[in-house]
């Protein structure tokens, strides 16, 4: 498996797994914009928590939010440990950590909107640029060109420096575009880091390892002996707090052009020539061009929408979608907004042609789910009688817990006759090896700041993901094709089980 972010590899005894030993990352100021909202407050400051709390951060690097807050650094500081407090286990927060990251934090207020103020954030940098500088942008997609070129304006980048782009990034392929072209003309494309947070999970990161590290897996991994996968991300929650946001994108634009075509493109794609970045992405890119058009002739029979109902979920009772606003106007609004949506794709290329991809991600799904399933073909003939086989599954867990496992057929032990029964083989990470992370984000901003873009997403695949789904909203406007209730707690609308039945195929129920 491999190391995590930064770590050597130290070997022990001979029956012992490798342990991780990690190693810091060069000096760095680390600027956030919107370092004081929710992104920052749940994921990127406690991520940066726990890597400084494995010594990987020299003495003087530093994290310096902009935000339009009126604070000053020890208001700032006073803030980002109430945060922390909300996120982290008291045996987590050690007191002697959390002094050596409070020396690290920095606040500056700026309308990011405004001209004036700009000229002003670099008295907070090391203006000898002596430190690697690295502009992480968890603001609305809309302030992102404004962003970079508020920066190029003030002196503030170099050949150095990096900056991050949260997703989505734009709407719709123009949009995209329209991004990438601002953001292009003050970054090179090198410097860009598009990043989806699905991209650091560390089954994501074993796709390759299991493929092109097991010689028994890759001439198994095409249309010959996989008869279909299934890629779900299922979540227990409601839109909540993020409604007027999810109202305006729906789980489409919000889930599927991103995190589903991602991992969609980690599990289809060829053998990179090696492990170099742009190899890998070169892969990624040809699976989203060769995605099979989704046109209104066939829209209505290859994917599904749905939206949720008041339900049951983990034992207490739920509010519908419409209910989960603060906006009556908004709530009452005839605005169709997907929150479930099943695709049934298909890569038009030699090695995947004719085998099915089915994509399904839902909010307020039965439970917390994230899971890739390789269905494998059943044996061409049975020796066993009438004994019913269950075709190999290869299931790679990426949430709640991350692992491996491999459904084989294997004889019942005992005396009575010969039994089959299938059953699996599995590698749970956590069990398996004692260096865990509790979120995905910690790679990811190691990988920024160690400047290995392996893990991003390149323009094109951007644009190229956007033009597929645009090709799917096109057509469900020109069909009017409707959502389809569900109720919260369940495993989605109907018509997707339909979806796999049409194909004589079921979805991969988790027990």
């Amino acid at each position: 498996m491999a190391a995590p972010p930064g770590a050597r590899q130290r070997h022990t005894t001979w029956n012992t797994l490798p342990m991780a030993e990690f190693v810091p990352v060069d000096a760095f100021d680390l600027l956030i914009f919107g370092g004081t909202g929710d992104l920052a407050r749940r994921k990127l400051l406690p991520a940066l928590f726990h890597r400084d709390r494995d010594e990987q951060f020299s003495a003087d690097s530093r994290i310096i939010a902009v935000s339009r807050g009126e604070m000053d650094d020890a208001a700032y500081a006073e803030w980002v440990h109430d945060a922390l407090k909300e996120q982290l286990t008291t045996k987590e927060l050690e007191p002697a950590v959390w002094e050596r990251f409070a020396v690290r934090l920095y606040h500056y207020s700026l309308d990011m909107q405004d001209d004036s103020g700009w000229a002003g954030l670099g008295d907070k940098l090391d203006d000898t640029h002596s430190r690697n500088r690295v502009f992480y942008l968890a603001t609305s997609p809309s302030l992102f060109g404004t962003i970079a070129g508020q920066l190029a304006q003030a002196g503030l980048t170099d050949e150095r420096s990096r900056i991050v782009l949260e997703k989505p990034v734009g709407h719709d392929f123009d949009s995209a575009r329209e991004i990438n072209d601002a953001v292009g003309e003050v970054f090179a494309e090198s410097q860009i880091y598009r990043i989806d947070h699905y991209l650091g999970k560390e089954t994501v990161q074993n796709v390759l390892a299991l493929r092109f590290g097991n010689s028994l897996f890759e001439p198994l991994w095409a249309r010959g002996a996989v008869d279909h996968v299934q890629i779900t991300v299922a979540e227990n929650l409601g839109v909540g707090q993020r409604f007027d946001f999810y109202n305006r994108t729906g789980a489409l634009r919000d889930m599927v052009q991103n995190h589903m075509l991602q991992l969609l493109c980690m599990v289809a794609m060829e053998p990179p020539a090696s492990m170099d970045h742009d190899d890998i992405r070169n892969e990624k890119i040809k699976v989203l061009r060769a995605l099979k058009p989704i046109t209104p002739e066939v829209v209505d029979r290859v994917t599904v929408r749905g939206r949720y109902t008041a339900g049951i979920v983990g034992g207490e009772p739920v509010p519908g979608y419409r209910e989960e606003g603060d906006d009556p106007e908004v709530k009452t609004a005839e605005q169709d907004t997907e929150t479930f949506v099943a695709i049934k794709a298909e890569i038009d290329n030699w090695r995947w042609n004719g085998t099915p991809f089915y994509l399904r991600t839902g909010k307020r799904m039965a439970r917390k789910l994230s899971e890739i399933v390789f269905q494998f073909k059943p044996v061409p003939h049975s020796i066993f009688g009438d004994q019913p086989l269950t075709p190999n599954r290869l299931v790679l867990s990426l949430q709640p817990e991350e692992g491996v496992q491999l459904t084989l057929m294997t004889k019942e032990p005992g005396p009575g006759g010969f039994r089959m029964r299938s059953l699996p083989l599995n590698l749970n990470f956590p069990d398996a090896f004692s260096v865990t992370y509790p979120d995905a984000y910690e790679r990811l901003l190691m990988e920024v700041l160690r400047g290995n873009p392996a893990l991003f997403m390149r323009r094109d695949e951007i644009e190229s993901a956007w033009r597929w789904i645009d090709r799917i909203i096109d057509s469900w406007h020109t069909r009017g094709v409707r959502t389809h209730e569900y109720m919260a707690g369940s495993w989605g609308p109907t018509d997707s089980f339909v979806l796999l039945d049409r194909d004589d195929r079921r979805w991969a129920q988790p027990e």
